[in-house]
């Protein structure tokens, strides 16, 4: 079975076909969360050491949004520092301790952002 029909037959959760022409398929996608504006988003910025070989990383916590707004604050975050870095589950992971530059960018842009952590 390929991958398209497969997807189709997630989404009917169990309904294979219908007779019924006003009949609608629930769907199990969950709905993106709506992006808070930067002036309501607290974010806390510290200092990551548990990484691979005593390597340090800037970690920023707490964004609420969706998926792409994440991606593209850490994508500015990632730019501004000249480091690589990831971003998931309202977190955001640049390599090396930026917490200094990264605390200015995001107060500039509007963001409530605290240092945590020592």
């Amino acid at each position: 079975m390929n991958s398209k029909q497969n997807n189709n037959r997630n989404r009917a959760q169990g309904v294979v076909y219908s007779t019924n022409p006003d009949y609608r398929y629930a769907s199990r996608e969950v709905p993106e969360k709506a992006t808070l504006p930067p002036q309501q988003q607290d974010l806390r910025v510290m200092l990551d050491k548990k990484l691979k070989g005593n390597k340090k990383a800037t970690l920023v916590t707490g964004f609420v949004g969706s998926e792409k707004d994440l991606a593209d604050l850490a994508k500015q975050l990632k730019n501004l520092c000249a480091a690589g870095g990831s971003s998931a589950d309202g977190e955001i992971l640049v390599q090396g301790d930026s917490r200094q530059k990264i605390m200015d960018f995001l107060i500039k842009k509007g963001y409530k952002a605290k240092f945590s952590g020592g």
